[in-house]
């Protein structure tokens, strides 16, 4: 049965608008005819972003804040809020180091099967709304945006650990859900406590494997099979359940048989503090890690191939200077199917740095991770940086406030010159934008502007004006009790829109 052009556009528009994805692949080469025709942009029109429970310890203090970027051609209604999560599988101990997945999950259900209460709704695009929660019983959160709150929605989730593991500062970007995962710089070590959380949005189980690789290959693991997460709920998964095998680093592939979720890892650690690790951008030859903080003491690049071939990489350094080559780490050679980790100690020497890789010859994809660490002796803390896309079109950060947050930019080809606004204040502000130029080869680090007459917190949205591509992040950073406490959220693009063919095409190719 023909459709019309109409209808194929709007087709093509909810695809992207469930997916929350905006782009449903990538353009042709320039100077073809549909590459001509398919340069439309869309606003997408629903969005989902999943928030993992933040802690078990009683002492955690967490706040949230949600923002969606003013976008044009978006209309007038639509909404943006966060419920809680049906019931974890099994309640998590104090210390966060026994817990299992026993609770029986033959019929893929939950006590409930439909998300829980709204814990934060937005009320417009442009200002930030925030919300907190105290202790080790805060939930996961599954939330939704559609109409004009859709288009780069932006979640941000920060938590204050005063003692115990993984003590300091942790914050992550709520992810959307999606159907494979890569996470370099995960670890079973002993003084680690690693879980991976998997968060699902929809009506229906999603069926998940976990597959752990360390330096030796994959590791055997028959219980990281067949995962089950009950619908609108979340599975914390400690990854010393899945193998006995105590690995420092480990690289872990979260695999989506059916349905999606939304995946990151906790990382924590008894000496160390601890962070949550994203997952690392699709494998590819050529990779960059932004935003490693000046004062960092000790940097570990974690790197895995998927593939049975080896990569060699080149390591450089983009500095505000220019690229550097480290003394001693000119390349890494990473074997197929294993992982491997370089430690490239206080490789920024005092300076602001993003670390760039690439290929020595033939590409093999590749993906990649830090492990940051702040401060000495007993006055350490970590943070993850993994690889990250561009920036692109825009990517926003939320959670600033008046002080504690610096933005991370980086142009490691061309120059690049992109703008910077600050959003208004949760409790009152105005925005402010100011443009900055990245010289090619270089990391900029910047004093984000801030709102006048900040009031709560606020959003930076960060947007291409030329040249490119720009890579970037985000650091915040606390006291606690004399701890360098900080975390890093890298900026890839939002994917608020979505190509849309001309109307005039015919798209009668497309009919099955």
């Amino acid at each position: 049965m023909n459709r019309t052009t109409l209808s194929l556009i709007a087709g093509t528009t909810a695809l992207a608008a469930v997916t929350g994805f905006a782009a449903l692949s990538a353009p042709d080469a320039p100077g073809t005819d549909t590459a001509a025709k398919a340069a439309a942009q869309l606003p997408v029109e629903r969005t989902s972003l999943l928030c993992p429970a933040p802690s078990t310890s009683d002492l955690a203090e967490t706040s949230y804040t949600s923002f969606t970027p003013v976008t044009k051609g978006t209309g007038s209604g639509g909404k943006a809020e966060l419920r809680e999560a049906a019931e974890e599988s099994a309640d998590a101990p104090a210390d966060g180091k026994d817990k299992g997945k026993d609770k029986d999950k033959d019929d893929g259900k939950s006590g409930e099967d439909k998300p829980g209460k709204p814990v934060l709704t937005s009320k417009e695009p442009g200002k930030p709304v925030t919300g907190d929660s105290s202790g080790g019983e805060a939930p996961a959160l599954v939330g939704t945006a559609d109409g004009r709150f859709a288009p780069g929605w932006t979640v941000q989730e920060t938590t204050e650990v005063a003692a115990g593991t993984g003590r300091g500062l942790q914050g992550v970007n709520c992810t959307a859900p999606d159907t494979d995962f890569w996470f370099p710089g995960a670890s079973t070590d002993a003084d680690r406590t690693d879980y991976v959380h998997l968060t699902n949005p929809d009506d229906s189980a999603a069926v998940v494997d976990l597959e752990l690789y360390g330096k030796d290959g994959a590791l055997k693991s028959a219980v990281g099979e067949g995962i089950t997460v009950p619908p609108h709920s979340s599975e914390p998964v400690l990854l010393s359940t899945l193998t006995g095998e105590r690995q420092t680093n480990l690289t872990v592939h979260v695999n989506v048989r059916s349905g999606r979720v939304g995946a990151a890892v906790q990382a924590l650690d008894d000496k160390l503090g601890g962070d949550w690790l994203a997952a690392s951008t699709d494998p590819s030859g050529s990779l960059v890690l932004p935003g490693i903080p000046a004062d960092a003491t000790s940097v570990r690049l974690v790197a895995f191939t998927p593939g049975d071939a080896d990569a060699d990489l080149k390591v450089r350094l983009a500095s505000p200077s220019g690229p550097i080559t480290p003394a001693g780490h000119e390349t890494v050679h990473v074997k197929g199917g294993m992982t491997s980790a370089v430690d490239l100690g206080d490789v920024t020497r005092g300076e602001a740095g993003s670390l760039v890789l690439t290929p020595t010859d033939r590409s093999v994809p590749v993906v990649a991770a830090l492990r940051v660490v702040r401060g000495k002796g007993d006055k350490q803390e970590t943070a993850f940086i993994p690889a990250t896309r561009p920036l692109g079109t825009r990517a926003t950060s939320a959670g600033n406030s008046g002080k504690g947050s610096t933005l991370s930019l980086t142009a490691p080809g061309a120059a690049a010159t992109v703008k910077v606004t600050a959003s208004a204040g949760s409790e009152g502000g105005t925005p402010v934008s100011k443009t900055y130029t990245i010289k090619a080869g270089t990391t900029q680090d910047i004093e984000p502007p801030a709102p006048g007459g900040l009031k709560g917190t606020y959003a930076l949205t960060v947007e291409t004006v030329s040249g490119g591509p720009v890579y970037g992040a985000r650091t915040l950073t606390a006291s606690e009790g004399g701890v360098p406490a900080f975390t890093v959220q890298t900026l890839p693009d939002d994917r608020g829109t979505v190509a849309v063919p001309e109307a005039d095409e015919d798209l009668s190719v497309l009919q099955r």
